[in-house]
């Protein structure tokens, strides 16, 4: 077995990993950065085949990198994001090394130092290293609840990470289960193919694709909401708060809810509260998830507005936007809070309930008692020891991909900073 030493050791090779690896070779820092499988693996593996970007380009390249193959306002298919992460490895040389599944970042023999145990090609390698930034993302494994073991044998199940398209799929209804991005997507994505399709739902915010003529996230940048810092919400939930309904298809990506999914067909059912043989139960709650959806688009558009008038922009009114109409008596919200799988020929269950972090590789003291992560603005409390693509690391932009510049060069500056300063300890003279 061999052990190599690097100063700085980079877990995970995805938008998050590399923008790290960019800001650290600026700052001319050897390090090294172990990707699991392959460059956006996650992109190309456990994306559906409709699946577009929810940002447009402009807000989804990493720092420092542009390319003239797509349109500013384009939002990229799932392949097309995997090829630029790549042209980006080329095009600045960046030290990853695929196939590399980290096994454990743990405390050397010098305190000084981490050990970092790495397996390649199924070979075992050592690393020794002064800092370790842990960009593996607090998203890399499905989450699929307990209550699916009680779905009968004959119900095909997937995690939203498994669907690809509809023609791969049983005949029959399909119940999507989350209404989150990934949710409503997929939803939408069945209906087109003429699927039956129940939904049920949860408390997820909604906003408008593009509001008095330019994208949302363009007036979520101009408008300073993605800037809000972690440390000033005073609101838990908040920080729980899921990533708004939307969706990237289309010329311009068009704006998707619970309502304009009933207009094409499907069911709106409440939160999945259990199941008993084949049927399944909800929560009455559809109505809520309706009506709080629509309130968050009309803050949003509220916000925006409130901005038009205060930079004194000449903005054009809304354009027509049907999707985005509130339900105001909550029509489109089923009430019914059962569902029989063999009755209505329920064939598929997807799972669009998302996904947590696996991190049983840290062998450190990290972990709060609920077994998430401590750290402030991503630096731990064990020094040398980063973090970074977590939501709301330090700003609301800080889980998406416009967000990983300003949060991924704090941290490299930060280790530039100890590494000064452990080199002006090592010329101190000793008495």
């Amino acid at each position: 077995m061999s052990v190599f030493k690097f100063n700085t050791i980079v877990v995970g090779g995805g938008h998050t990993g590399l923008a790290t690896s960019y800001f650290l070779k600026k700052q001319k820092i050897p390090h090294l950065l172990f990707e699991r499988h392959r460059i956006g693996n996650s992109w190309s593996s456990q994306r559906w085949d409709s699946f577009k970007l929810n940002t447009p380009y402009k807000y989804s390249c990493l720092p420092g990198f542009k390319t003239d193959n797509a349109e500013p306002d384009e939002f990229l298919s799932a392949n097309q994001f995997v090829s630029m992460l790549e042209q980006y490895v080329k095009e600045y040389n960046l030290p990853v090394v695929e196939n590399s599944n980290v096994l454990a970042v743990e405390k050397a023999s010098d305190p000084e130092l981490f050990q970092v145990t790495v397996s390649t090609n199924g070979k075992i390698n050592r690393f020794r290293s002064n800092n370790v930034v842990i960009a593996s993302g607090a998203l890399s494994r499905k989450v699929v609840p307990v209550q699916s073991r009680n779905v009968p044998s004959d119900i095909i199940q997937l995690h939203a990470s498994e669907y690809r398209r509809a023609e791969d799929l049983p005949e029959g209804a399909v119940l999507v289960i989350g209404s989150a991005q990934s949710g409503v997507q997929i939803a939408e994505d069945l209906l087109h193919s003429g699927r039956k399709v129940y939904v049920s739902t949860s408390m997820v915010p909604r906003v408008p694709r593009r509001y008095r003529g330019k994208d949302v996230v363009e007036w979520f940048f101009l408008t300073g909401f993605l800037d809000q810092r972690t440390e000033d919400v005073t609101d838990p939930q908040v920080l729980k708060m899921k990533q708004p309904q939307a969706t990237g298809v289309g010329p311009r990506g068009r704006t998707v809810s619970l309502q304009s999914l009933a207009k094409k067909g499907a069911t709106i059912l409440g939160k999945t509260a259990s199941f008993d043989g084949p049927w399944v139960h909800f929560q009455p709650d559809a109505a809520i998830h309706v009506k709080f959806a629509d309130g968050f688009s009309q803050v949003i558009k509220n916000m925006i507005d409130e901005y038009i008038v205060k930079a004194r922009l000449d903005a054009p009114d809304p354009e027509p936007d049907e999707a985005d109409l509130a339900d105001e008596n909550r029509v489109c919200a089923s009430r019914e809070t059962t569902l029989n799988l063999r009755g209505h020929e329920v064939s598929t269950i997807i799972w669009t309930t998302g996904f947590d972090g696996d991190f049983s590789y840290l062998k450190l003291p990290v972990f709060n008692k609920d077994g998430t992560i401590i750290h402030n603005g991503g630096i731990s409390e064990v020094s040398g020891l980063y973090f970074v693509g977590f939501p709301w690391l330090r700003k609301r932009q800080s889980g998406i991909i416009l967000g990983i510049e300003e949060d991924a060069e704090i941290i490299c500056h930060k280790i530039k900073e100890m590494n000064l300063e452990r080199m002006d300890a090592e010329h101190q003279p000793h008495f």
